[in-house]
């Protein structure tokens, strides 16, 4: 069962690269990136399941929050570029 929960998300993981690489906006190819990140989070906890690795859920946190600021870095640099100022 878990295995297959793994393969579908390896075609979904599949399918956000492929809308990363011909997105038609910047903000498509960033959400599929975002979400190529999430599907990784996900099978990083799979995996821990299957093979009874449990440090594999602190892996997946950690990289979910990485993932998450780096996102949101990202949208801010292209929308104000600078990483450093308020905004304003």
């Amino acid at each position: 069962m878990f295995t297959a929960a793994a393969v579908g998300l390896v075609v979904a993981m599949a399918l956000a690269l492929a809308r990363a690489l011909m997105g038609p906006t910047l903000y498509d190819r960033i959400l599929s990136v975002n979400t190529f990140g999430t599907k990784t989070v996900l099978i990083l906890a799979v995996v821990g399941f299957l093979f009874g690795r449990p440090e594999f859920l602190d892996i997946a946190l950690a990289y979910a929050l990485i993932n998450f600021i780096g996102t949101i870095a990202v949208l801010k640099f292209f929308k104000y570029g600078d990483l450093g100022g308020t905004g304003s």
